[in-house]
């Protein structure tokens, strides 16, 4: 029986490894967290924040993702916006979703991420 997710996968361009820290650590304000070393020769890295974790690997022939993308949940989504913006990553508000304030964003390969609050 499924219970939770445990991770989320992304791919990402050989030698992105910075840009990702940059972002997924400065921007978002996520944790990095140590893979183990069988995996860490592979490249890539991982981030944690809670209980998500978003992992990011290494593929040859890299596209990001601009459909398919992790949805996550935030608390103060205009001040998690403001920060990305202060940042200089893009933020896309989208009210499509009844019940949710929510937006997108693109990683530094352009991986879609949706950020979302519920109302109320």
């Amino acid at each position: 029986m499924i219970t939770a997710v445990d991770h989320v996968q992304l791919a990402a361009e050989p030698g992105s490894e910075p840009a990702l820290r940059a972002y997924y650590g400065d921007v978002l304000g996520m944790v990095e967290i140590p893979k183990p070393p069988v995996l860490a020769a592979r490249g890539g890295v991982w981030f944690r924040a809670g209980s998500v974790q978003l992992h990011l690997g290494v593929e040859r022939d890299f596209r990001p993702a601009r459909k398919a993308h992790p949805g996550l949940r935030v608390t103060g989504i205009e001040e998690f916006a403001a920060r990305l913006t202060d940042r200089g990553a893009p933020v896309i508000w989208n009210d499509d979703l009844p019940g949710h304030r929510r937006f997108y964003s693109e990683d530094p390969v352009g991986n879609r991420l949706e950020f979302l609050e519920r109302l109320g």
